[in-house]
């Protein structure tokens, strides 16, 4: 059986409230706290196909949206908004699952605002920070490893799941930036997923099958 808990909670005292979504199965020990992408929120199919399958795997999950898309704006919120969301939204998924060994990250921006988040301030509990897609650099922008200069001040274990066809993470920038932090982080390489883990046909996988590669993956370590 799956408990779901719809809350709301203060992102920010100059953003006001947000909502938050906590999935969990019944015997997870673990809970992943997953921050949606810049075009879509906590809603986007990948997400909710995201904490269907870490539920069956006994992972529980509490998505939340950004202030800037539960106001129905397709801007992002400026970067120090964004901090204070994550760091609320760990506070109150602790609050609504306590006990349950704590995990942050997300798709896309979600990850890498929480990453920045824990860089300048350690989040309370955490354990790890997990990736779906780490954005390295920009659409369109030379290819940088800028972006994920703040890293090296996490100092806490990392999980990133890329695809080899993310156009926002070369992973020839990527492995030697990831390698040079301490403790090193664990990547795992989707081959032939694009940024949003999509395959094309011809490798005779679905995309179902590669969210079912993830969540057995992100069951594995944070076990």
């Amino acid at each position: 059986m799956t408990e779901s808990v719809e809350t709301r909670f203060v992102a920010s005292a100059s953003s006001g409230e947000v909502t938050g979504l906590l999935r969990r199965p019944a015997g997870a020990k673990a809970l992943y706290v997953m921050a949606h992408g810049a075009g879509a929120g906590m809603r986007h199919a990948f997400m909710e196909a995201m904490a269907e399958r870490l539920a069956a795997v006994g992972v529980a999950t509490f998505r939340y949206q950004f202030p800037y898309m539960e106001q129905g704006r397709r801007a992002p919120n400026p970067a120090p908004i964004l901090v204070k969301t994550v760091r609320s939204a760990v506070a109150e998924a602790a609050r609504l699952a306590p006990g349950l060994a704590l995990y942050a990250g997300g798709k896309s921006m979600g990850g890498r605002m929480t990453s920045t988040a824990a860089a300048m301030e350690r989040l309370p509990g955490v354990r790890g920070l997990i990736f779906l897609g780490f954005p390295l650099h920009g659409a369109g922008k030379p290819p940088s490893a800028e972006r994920g200069a703040h890293l090296a001040d996490v100092g806490l274990p990392m999980l990133f799941l890329q695809g080899t066809r993310d156009n926002l993470a070369r992973l020839d920038l990527l492995r030697p930036l990831l390698a040079g932090l301490r403790p090193e982080p664990v990547l795992h390489v989707v081959n032939d997923a694009d940024h949003g883990f999509h395959v094309p046909k011809r490798t005779g996988r679905t995309d179902d099958e590669v969210l079912d590669e993830l969540a057995g993956v992100i069951q594995g370590w944070v076990r």
